[in-house]
């Protein structure tokens, strides 16, 4: 039954796709994105985009003289099917070492609609499958 209204929902109307998706944030060192995607990716994740950031936290930015020196971040999007959405947090936060103080952080959020993602939507129905049944 779960197979069959995973890849049944999987509808088009207009151009848009029926699949519930959610997307994963994760903020990290610009030094670990490529490991931290790598993760993403390995788990089931079909891609992600980087976006370069900064930022702040609980701990003070360094100064140098009267300069605030604040470190690059990226922010790392994976749009994903909401099936796949716990192993692949699971590896981003493994691979950021999130459990150490400092490292980054990654969030879940939901997604309404989705445009442009045609031509994954058959590697989509097939991981559902091969997951469930």
């Amino acid at each position: 039954m779960l197979l069959g209204a995973a890849v049944g929902a999987v509808k088009q109307y207009q151009g848009r796709l029926d699949m519930q998706f959610k997307v994963i944030l994760a903020s990290v060192k610009t030094d670990i994105s490529d490991i931290v995607v790598d993760a993403g990716k390995s788990a089931g994740a079909t891609g992600a985009t980087i976006i370069p950031a900064r930022g702040t936290g609980i701990r003070e930015a360094k100064t140098f003289f009267g300069l605030t020196l604040e470190a690059q971040t990226d922010i790392i999007m994976f749009l994903i099917e909401e099936h796949l959405v716990d192993p692949i947090l699971e590896a981003v936060g493994k691979a950021g070492q999130f459990d150490k103080p400092g490292t980054g952080i990654a969030f879940v959020l939901p997604v309404d609609q989705v445009i442009g993602l045609e031509s994954q939507i058959e590697r989509f129905k097939d991981e559902v499958r091969d997951q469930y049944f």
